[in-house]
């Protein structure tokens, strides 16, 4: 029984990690806009909904523009992936959080990731050309607080 639960261990720390040894959202990273069909975008965000109630990370939206640089960052708030707190960055206007339902959190970030290059009028050309908005995950005590 005992090495059982020992094996059963082992394959359960074999699957959180890839062959590198890293988590398998270690080096998730996709720029805004990219060329993936809205399907494989919507999957995206559902597997990365599941890694925020099943791991330590948020998932976070950069956005960059005229005004200024944006994040926007949601961390599970229970073990169920019912709720999600959402901290989102303005320049002009600081940090502010709130608690929103999974739903609201899966239609912004497929409202995020789907988003295109015309959509991104409001950006400056050096801005668009400096650094592009991004999707990542990240370990919790990564992520900057309020």
């Amino acid at each position: 029984m005992a090495s059982e639960r020992t094996t059963q261990t082992q394959t359960v720390q074999q699957a959180a990690t890839n062959s590198d040894g890293e988590a398998p959202w270690a080096d998730l990273e996709v720029a805004i806009p990219n060329d993936r069909d809205h399907a494989s975008l919507v999957a995206l965000v559902e597997c990365a909904l599941i890694e925020l109630t099943h791991e330590h990370v948020g998932a976070v939206v950069v956005t960059h523009q005229v005004r200024g640089t944006n994040h926007t960052q949601y961390v599970a708030v229970d073990d169920v992936s019912e709720q999600f707190q959402k901290r989102h960055f303005d320049a002009r206007l600081g940090w502010h959080e709130t608690t929103v339902p999974r739903e609201i959190v899966r239609d912004e970030l497929v409202t995020q990731l789907t988003r295109s290059a015309a959509s991104q009028a409001e950006r400056t050309r050096e801005a668009a050309a400096s650094e592009p908005d991004t999707f990542t995950v990240k370990p919790v005590q990564e992520l900057r607080t309020p």
